[in-house]
């Protein structure tokens, strides 16, 4: 599992960013407010949650540990996925 990513913020598209970190660059989704935040070109620190589906290894970055918990407790609700 991959829990956090500290690391240079190098492109920001709305609501994916992708963060530097020592030479990898990974794609981490994120929420509105946790995307406005990071600033382009920044040190910048994300608490991740990394889905592993049949097709797809998706990771969503928040801005603090607090959010993170929120999300997960909400994902473990039946018909809510991590996009919702």
């Amino acid at each position: 599992m991959i829990g956090r990513l500290k690391g240079i913020v190098i492109e920001k598209n709305a609501p994916q960013i992708i963060i530097d970190v020592n030479g990898v660059g990974y794609e981490v989704e994120t929420p509105l407010p946790t995307f406005c935040r990071l600033r382009l070109g920044e040190n910048e620190t994300l608490w991740t949650h990394l889905v592993v589906r049949e097709d797809a290894h998706l990771l969503y970055g928040f801005a603090t540990d607090t959010e993170r918990a929120t999300f997960r407790e909400l994902v473990k609700i039946s018909g809510v996925g991590p996009r919702t």
